[in-house]
């Protein structure tokens, strides 16, 4: 079997949404702390792959999004899990410069439920207007 019949095999050995969409999960490898959620589709799953860092689909700018590639803050994939239906993806990276939300705080998932209203507990490292700045 080729390269690109593997390639493809892996591909579609995974159950993708109507849209071509794969949830994915950023877990960091050292902690096990969650970072941050994306979506994937095939182009950018298979650029993950091959490059080692993750790239996302942006639903927004309907392009994908190379994580770090106007932060600088890139993550690096140390594996690749899908959950038992093929339908999740959880991604075990490096973050590099310990930054992975657009906020400047480590995670994305810094809001907390607290009684009737979400709080924000962890701290901003860096202000996004000195990680955006161009």
């Amino acid at each position: 079997m080729s390269d690109l019949d593997t390639s493809q095999f892996w591909l579609d050995a995974l159950n993708w949404d109507e849209k071509g969409m794969i949830p994915a999960i950023a877990q960091d490898a050292a902690t096990g702390r969650v970072v941050m959620f994306a979506w994937m589709n095939r182009e950018s799953l298979q650029e993950s792959v091959s490059s080692g860092n993750a790239v996302y689909w942006s639903r927004s700018r309907k392009r994908l999004w190379r994580k770090g590639e106007e932060s600088g803050h890139v993550q690096k994939i140390r594996t690749i899990r899908a959950d038992c239906d093929g339908d999740v993806l959880l991604l075990s990276i490096e973050q590099i410069g310990g930054i992975a939300c657009h906020t400047g705080r480590e995670s994305c998932f810094f809001l907390e439920l607290q009684g009737d209203r979400w709080v924000a507990t962890d701290p901003v490292l860096k202000d996004p207007k000195d990680i955006y700045a161009k």
